[in-house]
């Protein structure tokens, strides 16, 4: 764990200013140039081009950004979805990044738990945990791709009761260090090994997750939101906070995220599309800004649509916009 650090959340949260994260895969394949390429390396749409992932992946590491951030895409469909998200499996992609940074939080955004054991998960993610000296957060949600359900026998209309078993198996086998059963073992001192740096792992819900507010103040750290208007994020951070301080918790923290497209021409206002904006660093600074008047801790940055080449972008933002916000 880093110096002072107690929790991975403290890598990503400041009092003083909004942190910026970067979203994996590290590439612009929703851009022209990028579509481009895509079509000459074959590739079907949504499938991001990974052959510079290590070399990226180390530069947003020195480059002061606070995590990386992952999905959690079982299946790639084509036709109803059109992205593969991260490609790689979350748990051993974490390894690998656990392996070649050494400063970011490492986030996942978010492992869907009904498709997964929670004894699995909780031993997966105690890992990355250990291997990383205290850098995850785990994101956690409930999944939205229907036809990965019946895959593995799951009821896609259970998985808001599924969600909330596994959030409590995984707590109890963290924080208490052993395992309960209730069948006959020829022994009863079981353990799961790793433990967790700190004794526990924090966890962050992406959307609602079929849960009540109330419930996610409670057994969250955090949330993690769509991108919305000023309005809508400020009146959810509030929330948040509200429910947090009647269950008399630390703040935790608030996260959402941004399609970015940044321009060569700094002066460049936004140019609206789909969750972000083509935008100038100087509009960027200053929206970054006011996103963390209205209560966002956190903002991950969603680069595939970048027309740039996505090493110039992290170098101008590191250079340009996070000593500044």
């Amino acid at each position: 764990m880093h110096k002072n650090i107690t929790s991975s959340i403290d890598l990503i949260r400041s009092e003083k200013k909004i942190t910026l994260g970067i979203e994996l895969p590290l590439d612009n394949d929703w851009s022209p140039d990028g579509e481009q390429k895509r079509k000459i390396d074959g590739r079907p749409f949504g499938v991001p081009d990974l052959s510079c992932y290590e070399e990226l992946v180390r530069q947003v590491d020195y480059s002061g950004f606070s995590a990386l951030w992952m999905r959690d895409v079982l299946i790639f469909d084509q036709h109803n979805f059109g992205d593969a998200g991260s490609v790689y499996d979350p748990f051993v992609n974490l390894g690998f990044l656990a392996g070649v940074t050494q400063k970011v939080a490492l986030g996942t955004a978010a492992v869907v738990l009904p498709l997964r054991h929670p004894l699995m998960v909780a031993k997966a993610a105690a890992s990355v945990d250990t291997l990383s000296n205290g850098r995850l957060i785990l994101g956690v949600a409930t999944g939205d791709r229907p036809m990965e359900f019946p895959l593995l026998d799951v009821n896609f209309e259970h998985r808001g009761q599924l969600f909330r078993d596994s959030v409590a198996k995984m707590r109890d086998i963290w924080r208490q260090g052993k395992l309960s059963v209730d069948i006959e073992l020829s022994s009863r001192d079981l353990d799961l090994l790793p433990h967790p740096i700190n004794g526990d792992i924090p966890l962050i819900i992406a959307g609602q997750g079929r849960q009540t507010s109330e419930w996610i103040a409670q057994n969250m750290e955090g949330r993690f939101v769509y991108p919305n208007s000023f309005s809508t994020l400020a009146e959810q951070s509030a929330s948040w906070r509200q429910l947090r301080m009647e269950l008399h918790c630390p703040p935790g923290i608030f996260i959402s995220a941004f399609h970015l497209d940044l321009a060569n021409d700094a002066e460049l206002l936004p140019e609206p599309h789909r969750f972000g904006a083509r935008i100038g660093r100087k509009a960027l600074i200053k929206y970054l800004k006011e996103c963390h008047l209205v209560g966002i801790d956190h903002m991950v940055l969603h680069l595939r649509r970048s027309r740039r080449p996505i090493g110039d972008v992290l170098n101008e933002l590191s250079q340009e916009v996070l000593p500044y916000i």
